[in-house]
C-alpha cells in the first residue's frame, strides 16, 4: 500500500493515477449508472452489489438461444451444455486460492452455508460450541442459531460471540486467538466471516484455522465480503470449508450464484457426512438412476441440483474477467485505491469542520472503509446521496465505502473528496 505522505489532493494528481493505472481499461468494461447531476455515479458499494460487466447480455443470449434452438438437447448438444455447466467455473479456484476439485458453484449464499454445516457441525455432548464473531451478518447469526437448536442446543450455551474490548471497534487478533484456546476441550467449529461487514476488518484466516485445528475443532468462513476482494489461499491455509456469494465484488448479479469451498481431505472422503442431491451423485453414473448416494468428489459432490444456468451464465462472464486479470493485480489496484481514498477523507476532514466521523476500519482490510459519524451522520449521507455518490448507510451510524479496482477511478475518489469538503 503507498504511503498516505506520496499521495496529493489534487484533480491532476488522481488522473496521473489513472493514466499510470494498468486496470484503467476495464472501467469500460462493465456499466456505470448515470448519475442526476454527472454523467457517471460516484459507485462506492461493490461490497453490497457489483456493477454489471457489458458481457453479461451475450452470455445470457447465448443460452437463450440454445434454448430456443435446442430445447432439452441443450443440456448435451449447446454451445455450453448444460449438464457439465458447473464444470465451466474451475477458474473460481483461483479467486479463493483452492484447488479446482476443493470448489464449485451452486445455489446461494446461505442455502449454501446450511448445507455445510451439515457436514461441519457435528456437535457431542463434549464437543458442541461454536465460536464466531459478534455483530456479524445476520444471515451468519440466523444459521448458527437454528443449526444449534436443530441439535438441542440453544444460541446461550452453544455460542460464544467474541466481542472488540470496550471502546474499541474491532476484533484483536490475539482476542481471537485466546478464547479458542480457552474453550478448545467444547469447542466444535470457528465460523467467522472473511471480512467483517460493518467495520471491513479482515481477519487473519490461516491463525484462526490453526488455531481451531489445534484446539480440535474444525474452521469455516463466509467469505460474501473477502471473495474478488483479498488475496486468498483456502487450501494452503488448511481451511475446512467456505461458501461466498458472487454478487458483491464478483459482480454477478442481484441474488447471485454462490460458490463453495471443501479442503480435499473431507471432499475426497466419500463419508464426510452430507445432504445428498442428484447432481451431487457420480457424474458417470448418475443417469443409472439408482438408489444410493454415491458423491461426486470433491466440492462438486456436495450439489443438489442442476446448474441454474441462466444466473450461472451472469457469472460466468464476471468470472472470465477474473481469469484476464487475476487476483493478484485487482488485490494490489484495490489497496491503492483504498489507501488514496482513507487520504482523501482525512484531508477533506481537516479542512473542513462539518465532517466529524471516525474511521473504524484497521490496516487489515480489504476494499472497504467504514465511517462512524455523529449525530449528523444520515445527514451527510443523504448529501452524497443528492450529489450522485452511491454509498452504503448501515445502522445505527456508519457510512460505507467500497471502491473496487475492476471498475473505480482514482477520480472518482477525488471527487468524493471534493463533495466531502462542500458539506456543510
Amino acid at each position: 500500500m503507498m504511503a498516505s505522505e506520496q499521495f496529493e489532493s489534487s484533480l491532476e494528481f488522481a488522473m496521473q493515477m489513472d493514466r499510470e493505472d494498468k486496470l484503467a481499461e476495464y472501467r469500460s468494461k462493465f456499466f456505470i449508472p448515470e448519475g442526476k447531476n454527472r454523467k457517471e455515479q460516484l459507485y462506492f458499494t461493490g461490497n453490497s452489489l457489483g456493477l454489471q460487466p457489458k458481457s453479461v447480455i451475450n452470455h445470457i443470449e447465448q443460452e437463450l438461444k440454445d434454448w430456443k434452438n435446442l430445447g432439452v438437447e441443450g443440456h448435451f448438444h449447446g454451445k455450453n451444455p448444460w449438464f457439465y455447466y458447473h464444470h465451466f467455473f474451475k477458474s473460481e479456484a483461483n479467486v479463493v486460492g483452492a484447488k479446482e476439485q476443493e470448489v464449485v458453484v451452486m445455489n446461494n449464499l446461505t442455502v449454501n452455508l446450511h448445507l455445510l454445516l451439515v457436514s461441519f457441525y457435528r456437535p457431542t455432548k463434549q464437543r458442541y460450541k461454536i465460536i464466531m464473531e459478534a455483530g456479524a451478518f445476520p444471515s451468519d447469526m440466523y444459521v448458527i442459531e437454528s443449526q444449534v437448536k436443530h441439535h438441542g442446543f440453544t444460541y446461550d450455551e452453544a455460542v460464544i460471540e467474541v466481542k472488540p474490548k470496550e471502546g474499541e471497534h474491532h476484533l484483536r487478533d490475539e482476542d481471537i486467538l485466546n478464547i479458542i484456546n480457552e474453550n478448545k476441550d467444547e469447542l466444535a467449529l470457528v465460523f467467522f466471516s472473511g471480512v467483517q461487514y460493518y467495520t471491513g476488518q479482515a481477519f487473519d484466516m490461516p491463525a484462526i484455522t490453526k488455531a481451531a485445528h489445534d484446539a480440535g475443532a474444525l474452521a469455516g468462513f463466509d467469505l460474501a465480503h473477502a471473495a474478488g476482494n483479498l488475496l486468498l489461499k483456502l487450501h494452503d491455509w488448511d481451511v475446512d470449508f467456505a461458501a461466498w456469494c458472487t454478487y458483491k465484488y464478483m459482480n454477478s448479479g442481484p441474488g447471485g450464484v454462490s460458490g463453495i469451498f471443501v479442503h480435499e481431505k473431507h471432499g475426497n472422503n466419500p463419508d464426510t457426512p452430507r445432504f445428498a442431491g442428484w447432481w451431487g451423485h457420480k457424474e458417470d453414473d448418475r443417469f443409472m438412476m439408482r438408489r444410493g448416494f454415491i458423491p461426486e468428489p470433491g466440492a462438486a459432490g456436495w450439489q443438489l441440483s442442476n446448474a441454474p444456468v441462466m444466473t450461472m451464465a451472469v457469472h460466468k462472464a464476471s468470472l472470465e474477467l477474473f481469469d484476464e486479470v487475476g487476483m493478484e493485480a485487482l488485490v494490489e489496484k484495490g489497496k491503492r485505491l483504498n489507501a488514496y481514498l482513507e487520504y482523501i477523507v482525512k484531508k477533506a476532514q481537516d479542512e473542513n469542520p462539518a465532517l466529524e466521523f471516525e474511521i473504524i476500519t484497521p490496516d487489515s482490510r480489504g476494499c472497504q472503509l467504514s465511517m462512524l459519524t455523529n449525530e449528523n451522520g444520515k445527514r451527510l449521507f443523504d448529501y452524497l446521496t443528492d450529489n450522485d455518490v452511491i454509498a452504503d448507510w448501515r445502522e445505527p451510524n456508519v457510512i460505507r465505502l467500497a471502491p473496487v479496482p475492476f471498475y473505480n477511478s482514482f477520480r472518482d475518489i477525488y471527487d468524493f473528496g471534493s463533495l466531502l469538503s462542500s458539506f456543510s
